[in-house]
């Protein structure tokens, strides 16, 4: 059964993350905004499934299927390779340290505010 929660989590998140993609009409933005904000959605879940809030079928519906689809390194690595095969060297350099340390920051002040012990 938790297939069908990680298939249906995903089908929104991808969905979703094409929709901000196309809204903003810019894809290096709307992978940068995706990745961010999923990154912290995961955050949260981790934090709620780890003091035993989520249930297994909620976690595979939001954090495997839902965050796995919305957030894509794949994407990610390949707006970057563009980048710099364009030779737009400065952009690929502060797109790729923005996307890993905001990321990061975002992920860590998320947990630290919900008060999860690291």
């Amino acid at each position: 059964m938790n297939i069908m929660f990680i298939c249906l989590g995903g089908f929104i998140g991808s969905i979703l993350r094409f929709y901000i993609s196309q809204k903003l009409n810019k894809r290096l933005i709307g992978t940068w905004i995706a990745n961010i904000t999923g990154s912290i959605l995961l955050a949260i879940t981790i934090y709620f499934y780890s003091i035993h809030v989520l249930t297994e079928a909620l976690w595979s519906l939001l954090g495997i299927g839902f965050c796995g689809a919305y957030t894509t390194f794949s994407t990610f690595g390949n707006e970057v390779i563009q980048l710099l095969l364009s030779k737009n060297y400065k952009t690929a350099v502060a797109y790729s340290l923005t996307s890993l340390l905001i990321t990061i920051l975002a992920v860590f002040i998320t947990l630290f505010v919900l008060g999860y012990q690291l």
